[in-house]
């Protein structure tokens, strides 16, 4: 047998720009899509097979905001053993990538945090695409269950951390009443990903570090300065500009449905991505872990400390998809890319992550007609969600 087989994934719809496909085969060799081919192309003949039993498939999903997973949080621990069991737990709803998310922490947590991510994507722990730093940059008047006392201006030392070489995408969280024009169009041009969360800031002040190099939005109306009449704030910055993306957390508690198609309508296609926000309950029968010393419960799929202050999610990326389909009257090709070739656009990964199609990597969800997911594909290998 060659060492690197040809694959066939047969007798399933492939999702594509105009929803699902019967009658295609994918193969993939190795870590990439070979071909999408007809299903009685003569390539086949030579292909192993793999049934996907009616099912959909679609490309994975990519998460960029997963604090935790299955009873791990990245900030207790923050190793490559860790990011290892996020992952795994997140698999199983079908993400086939994401960053793994520092919330506010001391300068020698987040260097241990870029360090992790290096040495995860060095052990080849499949699904690890970079980090997302989120804090301590932040402004207290919008900290939510961040710990406002760990909040700092960047010195030259983290300017110098965050921009050295890395083996994946960096993004940051910070807010831009706190951080300068000036230090925003360091951290953009030493490569960073630079987004605008937690922030008091005005229309103004967010449209400066537009300018400077913000690309996006943390969870969209969620700890910002909201939209009025004569103050649009952070989210109507947001709103207004064509170029920067804007996470959006569809689990129904963070933001009212109606608010999230206002967001959806208003951003170009293309800029609004699903994230999910999650914390260790999600892959895990545990509902509580704790958080700057405070017991967060999972109830209902809110995360709450005791005061009923929102604290991450509880949501999957598979639920999050099916919300975007069911609460918010989506296609599921639309909410599919929300999930995948958008959120790859934004860390710069269009060519290579988030489509069924040749040259791609091998990263698929299989979901059923009640998009639960079945099985992950990542990097070519199957795994099964039990």
């Amino acid at each position: 047998m060659p060492a690197n087989p040809l694959l066939a994934l047969v007798n399933g719809r492939v999702l594509g720009d105009h929803g699902p496909r019967e009658g295609l085969a994918v193969l993939v060799r190795g870590k990439r899509i070979v071909a999408v081919v007809a299903d009685n192309d003569p390539r086949l003949a030579d292909a192993q097979r793999h049934d996907l039993h009616g099912n959909l498939l679609l490309p994975g999903f990519i998460d960029v905001q997963v604090n935790g997973g299955g009873g791990l949080l990245f900030n207790d621990a923050p190793t490559a053993e860790t990011l290892r069991g996020i992952a795994a737990a997140h698999r199983k709803f079908g993400t086939t990538g994401m960053l793994p998310t520092l919330i506010t922490d001391t300068a020698d947590i987040m260097r241990a945090a870029l360090n992790a991510v290096d040495d995860a994507i060095e052990q080849q722990v499949p699904g690890i695409l970079g980090i997302h730093v989120e804090g301590p940059f932040l402004a207290t008047a919008r900290k939510g269950i961040h710990n406002a006392d760990l909040f700092r201006y960047p010195d030259e030392d983290d300017i110098e951390a965050l921009t050295a070489p890395r083996k994946a995408a960096v993004m940051l969280t910070l807010a831009p009443d706190q951080v300068s024009p000036l230090t925003i169009a360091r951290l953009s041009q030493g490569g960073v990903i630079v987004v605008a969360g937690h922030t008091a800031a005005d229309y103004a002040t967010t449209r400066a570090a537009l300018d400077a190099g913000v690309r996006g939005f943390t969870h969209l109306y969620n700890a910002m300065t909201p939209l009025s009449s004569r103050d649009p704030g952070v989210v109507g910055a947001a709103l207004d500009d064509p170029h920067s993306w804007c996470g959006l957390i569809a689990d129904g508690h963070h933001v009212h449905p109606a608010t999230l198609r206002i967001a959806i309508a208003a951003k170009a296609r293309g800029k609004c991505v699903l994230v999910t926000d999650a914390m260790p309950p999600v892959g895990s029968d545990r509902p509580d872990y704790v958080l700057n010393g405070q017991t967060i419960t999972m109830r209902d799929g809110i995360c709450q400390n005791e005061a009923g202050v929102l604290a991450g999610s509880g949501l999957d990326m598979a639920s999050a998809v099916r919300n975007t389909v069911q609460m918010l009257g989506l296609p599921l090709a639309e909410a599919s890319r929300m999930a995948s070739s958008y959120p790859a656009a934004w860390l710069g990964l269009e060519r290579t992550h988030g489509r069924i199609a040749a040259g791609y990597q091998a990263d698929l969800a299989v979901m059923d007609d009640g998009l639960v997911v079945r099985e992950t594909w990542v990097g070519g290998v199957a795994y099964p969600v039990t």
